[in-house]
């Protein structure tokens, strides 16, 4: 496994080369005959335009030659094509219908290769976020979430830019330089062609450490701007929690030292570009000065002709495009590196969760879950489980309690496979879960946990989410069995109802219920409740413990709770006191043993009995308890609550 770290940073050993290894299969449409017949006809045209851009300094040297053959009433030079096409008018519009043709041939290349690009980002980018889903809850939990869709974003501009120059300009540029070199030294001399040499090596060596130099300033950008950027989702997450402690001032700051870093950062990054920029136009134009001074003196000479200078001039002038592009695509592509570097690392980072080669999917007949001899650390030198066993059979429920830190959410999350275990075996109808797919295992389980975070969409969206080709009625059967649905109807939108951003709009037990609805719409056979209403009022409580118990009748369950009152029904109650199984039996039977489940059990009770005398007195901040003169009977669900007593709650606790 590799070793996790709580920020994502560059590795900084990434090159073109390895970047396009890993690009390419995403970059070819493979499968695509579409899309590959746009790869080819876009490289046609592209090398259409490269010829008739070449030839654009040719119809500048007859023109020139023709005009001053006229203005000076000489003959045509005898080098002339044909005297029709020397006439300078139509010489000019040749010139400029050549440049008309360059210009359109580039712009249709561009749009036809736009969906083939386009195609190559969606790839690569669904790819990492699909890779991120298999990535361990561990790697999640040491990263923040804002940070993570940025890189994903970058990512993916990044892709873009790194494909389009790729694919369309580098090989077509590295050939019109071919090009006017070949023009320059058969229509020239070697004087002219060596000039041009000198300065494309001293163009090219002064982009490349200028442009390294750039590379270190914009990785430190970018790092300020994910930082920036984390610090701005992270607080928006918070924005009850902020307003709670008046902190609107201290997330003010600490965003803004984000953004001054930033801010700084891009100075540095502009004022490098400015030296680049100003570099390689100081280098240009001095080669620039000296072929033209060549071209001078041969015409001074005798040797040639005005037009001649004229087309040497139009020649650099052709050569200073794809020098000057050169130079864009190494910084470009250097600063696409930079930002799928990370990408990259997170693509090529192994899931630390695989299923093994082969492996078969879960069949779930009965339900029995077993844990034997379990043992697990989230880090080595602290250990959570050690050694924990037992049984839930097929159909009955099983409660996990114990102090807070003594492993019971990890039990859940290891019956999940979120984490591999380090000793021992987790069964499900005698199946070792690690020797089959992560898919049929978690099918097979539904969760309501603790704390319900929803999508930032409907009501519907999120009960549906449990199975997602359900029906409309079973979604609506779903909520009401969850007692849900009276409230979903009296919402002015119904089950069309926005949640809003992690559920905010819903109260801690309605979240609940579409939680539980979720559940029951996906009806699996063994269902997981994980402290699913510690974090809920009584009354609230109370109201939900009866969906809770219709949800789980005919299910093996797995009750994991903090308050004791919900879990006194169950056929099994385990106590689990640093990460060894303390005691175990049902609710009566630990009641009258006298050891640590009594102990918790009578704190709460003292706890709930206090809170319930200041409530009758009204000292809690609520109104004074009136008393009922006609109490109502006990329903079914209150018994075994907590609310009220069951028999075996009674017995016992005489």
């Amino acid at each position: 496994m590799q070793a996790a770290t709580g920020k994502e940073r560059a590795r900084g050993d990434a090159t073109l080369f390895s970047s396009l290894r890993v690009l390419w299969p995403h970059m070819w449409p493979h499968g695509r005959a579409d899309l590959q017949l746009r790869v080819f006809f876009s490289f046609g045209l592209l090398f259409l335009g490269k010829l008739a851009t070449i030839t654009m300094p040719f119809a500048f040297k007859y023109a020139t030659d023709a005009l001053v053959a006229a203005s000076e009433g000489k003959p045509l030079p005898q080098d002339a094509i044909f005297s029709i096409v020397s006439a300078p008018v139509i010489l000019v519009a040749i010139y400029a219908g050549v440049r008309i043709a360059t210009a359109l041939l580039t712009q249709v290349r561009d749009g036809i290769f736009a969906k083939v690009a386009m195609h190559s980002v969606r790839t690569l980018a669904l790819k990492t976020f699909e890779h991120m889903h298999q990535l361990s809850l561990r790697y999640h939990l040491e990263r923040r979430t804002g940070a993570l869709t940025r890189i994903l974003e970058r990512g993916r501009n990044a892709i873009e830019e790194l494909v389009r120059l790729v694919i369309v300009q580098i090989l077509p540029t590295a050939v019109e330089l071919i090009l006017v070199f070949s023009v320059l030294f058969y229509f020239f001399d070697w004087r002219y062609a060596a000039s041009v040499v000198v300065l494309i090596v001293l163009y090219t060596v002064f982009t490349y450490h200028a442009t390294e130099w750039r590379i270190g300033l914009r990785r430190s950008q970018n790092e300020s701007d994910t930082d920036a950027n984390a610090k701005a989702v992270d607080s928006l997450l918070n924005y009850e929690t902020v307003k709670y402690f008046g902190a609107e001032q201290r997330e003010n700051d600490r965003y803004g030292g984000s953004l001054r870093s930033f801010a700084n950062h891009r100075v540095r990054v502009l004022v490098s570009l400015a030296v680049l920029n100003a570099g390689q136009a100081v280098i240009f134009t001095v080669g620039l000065g000296v072929v033209m001074a060549l071209a001078a003196l041969d015409v001074i000479a005798g040797k040639r002709t005005v037009g001649d200078f004229v087309m040497v001039n139009a020649m650099l002038i052709q050569l200073y495009q794809p020098l000057n592009l050169m130079g864009m695509l190494y910084r470009e592509i250097k600063q696409a590196i930079t930002d799928i570097e990370i990408m990259f690392g997170i693509l090529s980072r192994d899931p630390e969760i695989k299923d093994a080669p082969n492996a078969p999917a879960l069949r779930v007949n009965e339900g029995n879950v077993r844990f034997e001899d379990v043992h697990f650390s989230y880090e080595p030198e602290r250990e959570i489980l050690k050694g924990v066993s037992f049984e839930v059979p097929a159909g009955k429920t099983l409660a996990i309690v114990g102090p807070s830190g003594a492993g019971k959410s990890t039990i859940a999350r290891l019956l999940f496979r979120f984490y591999e275990i380090s000793g021992g075996k987790i069964l499900i109808d005698g199946q070792d879960i690690r020797d089959v797919t992560q898919v049929s295992l978690r099918a097979a389980m539904g969760v309501v946990p603790q704390d319900t975070v929803l999508f930032n969409d409907t009501i519907r969206y999120n009960i549906q989410y449990g199975r997602w080709e359900a029906r409309e009625v079973e979604v609506e059967e779903a909520a009401r069995q969850a007692q849900i649905d009276d409230f979903i109807r009296s919402t002015p939108m119904g089950y069309e109802t926005e949640v809003g951003e992690r559920g905010l709009k819903l109260s801690g037990g309605e979240k609940q219920r579409v939680a539980i609805a979720r559940t029951i719409l996906k009806s699996p056979p063994i269902l997981i409740l994980d402290e699913a209403t510690s974090a809920l009022d009584s009354d609230t409580e109370h109201e939900i413990q009866g969906a809770l118990e219709r949800a789980t009748q005919g299910r093996t369950t797995l009750v994991i709770a903090h308050r004791l009152s919900t879990v006194i029904s169950a056929d099994e109650i385990i106590v689990l006191d640093e990460g060894r199984v303390a005691e175990r039996g049902t609710h009566s039977e630990l009641l009258a043993h006298g050891g640590l489940y009594a102990g918790l059990w009578n704190r709460q009770r003292e706890a709930e009995e206090a809170r319930e005398k200041l409530r009758e007195a009204g000292e809690d901040g609520s109104k004074p308890k009136q008393p009922n003169r006609n109490p109502p009977k006990p329903a079914l669900d209150d018994v075994g609550s907590g609310r009220v007593p069951s028999a075996r709650t009674t017995e016992a606790a005489e």
